[in-house]
């Protein structure tokens, strides 16, 4: 696969129809379902708090205003109301839409961890790396360990963590995806080093420009980068998690030998 590193041709993506683009651009497709489900989430759970203290303190205005002042009744019966309207349209809409990706569906099998993790890795330096100049270094002792898991949701985890990684790295960088089991967890980190190489519009990407401005600001305390969204859903989809710090993502899912 090839991609362009003119600043025009964003996002870069490989031959129409090659085997390896189709699949890359259903990852990408999924990483933006994702994205999107997961800020609805976060609009849904912020706005609810504020929503909540409006009405409130809408009846404690309440006590305070003159029955008999029709004005001041009508400015709260519309606030109460303007509430309600809100809250129904996240519960309809920003809810709903969402539900798709709330509740992961796996299907699950017994699966070789190292094969999949290599797959992954092969598929994103054809991708991306590649034409970045990034490589990628797999530091791990895996062998037959095997996973009771969903496989196509578990190399779609480690795709977007190496091509986030690959995006936010300067070319001549290096990405390191290490992965280990232990008696209990299957851990897997990638370690980069962040660079403005994730907003510069002049060099190859596969995530979206929304997305990468998006992550480059300032994260709160314990929320991931939007687009890394879809990584989040599998690890606890898994039974496990998925945590983003700086220079390096991980994602722990239960293992039993």
């Amino acid at each position: 696969m090839t991609t362009s590193s003119s600043a025009n041709d964003q996002p870069a993506v490989g031959p129409e129809h090659s085997p390896e683009s189709e699949r890359t651009a259903r990852l990408r497709a999924e990483t933006a379902l994702f994205m999107r489900d997961h800020v609805l989430s976060i609009v849904s759970h912020d706005l609810r708090s504020p929503l909540n203290a409006i009405h409130s303190w809408a009846y404690v205005l309440e006590r305070k205003v003159d029955a008999a002042d029709a004005t001041g009744q009508r400015a709260l019966s519309g606030i109460r109301s303007g509430v309600e309207q809100q809250v129904k349209l996240l519960e309809n809409i920003v809810d709903t839409t969402r539900a798709e990706t709330k509740a992961l569906a796996l299907v699950r099998a017994r699966f070789a961890l190292r094969p999949t993790i290599d797959a992954s890795a092969d598929e994103v330096r054809g991708a991306l790396a590649g034409a970045r100049g990034v490589e990628i270094a797999i530091e791990s002792p895996l062998a037959d360990e095997a996973l009771n898991g969903d496989k196509e949701r578990i190399a779609q985890a480690l795709w977007l963590m190496l091509t986030y990684a690959v995006e936010s790295s300067a070319r001549g960088a290096a990405v390191k995806l290490a992965s280990t089991v232990d008696a209990t967890t299957w851990h897997t980190s990638v370690v980069f080093t962040p660079d403005a190489a994730l907003g510069d519009p002049a060099v190859p990407h596969l995530l979206e420009a929304f997305a990468r401005r998006q992550a480059q600001e300032p994260r709160e305390a314990g929320r991931i980068a939007w687009v890394l969204a879809l990584c989040k859903r599998i690890g606890e989809a898994h039974g496990g998690q998925f945590e983003q710090q700086d220079g390096v993502l991980t994602l722990r899912v239960p293992y039993a030998r």
